[in-house]
């Protein structure tokens, strides 16, 4: 006989994709996101000898987890590998203020902020764990038939 409650499948039904990044050195990870780019640490499951297995921040209003290398299961860094095809995309107050901050702490700029024609100012970082991030500011709120528009005329003109 089956004794559990019924609970629902995703503990906030609004947001079921959570991105779950693995780094070298997960503690003072955990500490640059929350110091610059204003995650909340929500919990951490940590090893006697230190190394996190998994931690929750929350960013954006947007679960983010996270946790240290462990070959043995094939959770490799970035910096293991060589690099990431994935890029995070997050919202901020002030997009150039928040890319100097992160160039401070140690990340690296990709691209410096500019005005973009779907209506964001957008930058783009590596932080110092290897992940990289478009961080952008809504500027102009742009139709998607406007945004075509604007995306087939600069096309024309490359």
């Amino acid at each position: 006989m089956n004794t559990r409650t019924a609970v629902a499948a995703a503990p906030d039904p609004t947001h079921r994709l959570s991105p779950a990044l693995v780094v070298r050195e997960a503690a003072a990870a955990i500490d640059w996101y929350c110091r610059v780019l204003g995650a909340r640490e929500s919990f951490r499951l940590v090893e006697p000898g230190g190394k996190v297995g998994h931690a929750e921040l929350v960013l954006g209003g947007n679960l983010l987890m996270l946790a240290d290398e462990y070959p043995d299961f094939d959770a490799l860094s970035p910096e293991t590998i060589g690099g990431s095809p994935v890029c995070l995309h997050l919202y901020v107050d002030d997009v150039d203020a928040r890319l100097a901050q992160a160039v401070a702490a140690g990340a690296t700029l990709l691209r410096p902020a500019k005005d973009e024609f779907y209506g964001d100012r957008v930058g783009m970082i590596v932080d110092p764990y290897g992940h990289k991030w478009q961080l952008a500011s809504r500027i102009e709120n742009v139709a998607p038939e406007e945004m075509q528009r604007r995306w087939s005329e600069m096309l024309e003109s490359v």
